[in-house]
């Protein structure tokens, strides 16, 4: 495992006042599968994927002295056990320092983290570019962020000169991270954007209303299940695509991300040009993952699925909607 070549080909991303959120170390591509390492602002965040865990002990020590010693700034360390016993295990555990950053900076937006909220940590790298789009082109549209997790898209939304941007998701918890971005852009935090409830129903619910979007943003989890429906990235990509066009413009956008690791790159083209096949739907652009979340291996190992035509198992696209007029 070359930490030291990892760190090099990413020193770009490091900003004066350490703020940024990269990803340092992809060792599944290069070449220390048990090991990732993630930057938010000051706070290294180290996901332990060895099972038993006790196998990537050595791992761990050895990248967390690295760490301290390459980057003599850091305030602390985190660890998580992807197959540890307990949850607080998954979660993370503070291994150096004395508290986490509770934000970062990304495209000049300050963005909220609890990094020990979850098994991830409540904050998505790999769609970095797509908020750089989001920022881009959704100036005066209004938005909505199905699946909106701690609401990272939603709030690239509303820095981009978004009007009106709704956040959903199943989980109080999550939203209140997204409140937290808001306040931290000094956006106002206004109680009917953020909806509470299942991808199904409120869905149903926003058809009901008679309400449309320039801009809908679908990021699912790789499987959920509720009364209401069920979510299979491997399998009804599809069926997710078509509930929310009707919620979109004619001529607006639908950004629907794929990240199941077992569905390559052509499978999920193959099912969204299923979904273009009536002429309605037209494939605007894929955006790329960015390259530090995909590593930098001079010789990396053969993908478990290949990505192609998109370069990392998370598959991005943009979409753009037509109605019958």
């Amino acid at each position: 495992m070359n930490l030291d070549h990892a760190l090099t080909a990413r020193e770009n991303l490091f900003d004066e006042k350490h703020e940024t959120a990269c990803r340092l170390f992809n060792g599944f591509t290069e070449g220390q599968p048990n090991l990732v390492i993630d930057l938010y602002a000051r706070t290294a965040v180290l996901y332990n994927y060895a099972k038993p865990v006790e196998a990537g002990q050595d791992n761990l020590e050895v990248a967390q002295q690295f760490l301290l010693n390459r980057l003599p700034w850091l305030s602390a360390i985190i660890v998580k056990d992807r197959f540890g016993l307990y949850d607080s295990m998954k979660q993370g555990r503070l291994m150096y320092g004395d508290k986490a950053d509770r934000h970062i900076r990304e495209h000049g937006v300050r963005y909220a983290v609890e990094l020990t909220m979850n098994q991830d940590s409540s904050f998505y790298l790999d769609t970095r570019n797509l908020r750089r789009w989001i920022i881009d082109n959704l100036h005066g549209k209004q938005v909505l962020n199905t699946f909106a997790y701690t609401g990272s898209l939603g709030v690239a939304a509303y820095a981009g000169g978004a009007v009106r941007v709704i956040q959903t998701d199943l989980n109080r918890q999550f939203l209140n991270v997204a409140k937290t971005s808001y306040t931290l852009n000094g956006f106002p935090i206004r109680k009917p954007e953020f909806m509470i409830g299942d991808f199904w129903s409120l869905v149903n619910r926003l058809k009901r209303a008679g309400e449309q979007f320039d801009a809908v943003f679908l990021d699912p989890p790789f499987f959920a299940a509720t009364k209401k429906g069920r979510v299979d990235l491997a399998h009804n990509s599809a069926r997710l695509i078509n509930k929310v066009r009707p919620l979109i413009r004619h001529g607006g956008y639908l950004v629907a991300i794929n990240n199941a690791l077992f569905v390559s790159g052509q499978a999920y083209l193959d099912t969204v040009q299923s979904v273009c096949a009536d002429g309605h739907v037209s494939i605007e652009q894929f955006i790329p993952v960015p390259d530090d979340c995909v590593g930098y291996a001079l010789d990396p190992p053969s993908p478990i699925t290949d990505p192609a035509p998109f370069n990392h198992a998370t598959k991005i696209i943009v979409l753009r909607i037509f109605h019958k007029r």
